[in-house]
């Protein structure tokens, strides 16, 4: 029989109220709040706690962050991550090299269970993995859905919310997110 974080990370429906699973988002919220409260000058380009979580590259991660678990997400070479960022990475975020998010951009891993009971009471949720290429920018506020992936090269407009997968080098703006020519 599967555990909670066996059946999170195969992509099967999993309950997020177990005792694993809270013991990992409980490193996880240590690690961010060091990382939010540390002075700049201490902290660096990823707090300490946080950089031994995370999979990351000489990436910058502006304060404030937030992350669900730290150890889904992986940040290539050159990463930024501008202020208040989050990322919810019940399973793999992966965020490819020289890529940049914008300020409060959201990155949402897991959905919930439809029926308000499975939700509610048992705590039913999926988790499908965010893919963002190389080279891409992610305009602030913009909101990126579970299952995902945004091509190298792409650019999500500020506000957008990305409700499915983003071509190579597309642009594309709105709610729900939908290609544009680029001006360029």
């Amino acid at each position: 029989m599967k555990t909670e974080r066996q059946k999170m990370a195969a992509g099967e429906w999993y309950t997020c109220l177990d005792d694993e699973l809270e013991a990992l988002r409980a490193t996880a919220r240590s690690a961010v709040h060091e990382h939010n409260s540390l002075p700049p000058e201490e902290r660096g380009a990823i707090g300490p706690k946080l950089a031994r979580l995370l999979s990351a590259e000489n990436a910058i991660i502006e304060a404030p962050f937030h992350c669900a678990y730290g150890i889904n997400i992986e940040l290539g070479s050159q990463v930024f991550l501008n202020a208040g960022c989050t990322i919810l990475d019940c399973a793999s975020v992966r965020i490819g090299d020289q890529s940049q998010l914008g300020p409060n951009v959201q990155i949402y891993c897991a959905e919930h269970h439809q029926d308000p009971i499975k939700r509610t009471v048992e705590g039913l949720e999926i988790a499908l993995p965010v893919r963002i290429g190389k080279r891409v920018w992610i305009g602030g506020s913009a909101i990126i859905l579970a299952g995902v992936e945004i091509g190298d090269g792409a650019v999500v407009g500020a506000g957008s919310v990305v409700t499915r997968d983003v071509a190579p080098g597309a642009v594309v703006v709105g709610n729900p997110a939908r290609s544009i020519a680029r001006k360029h």
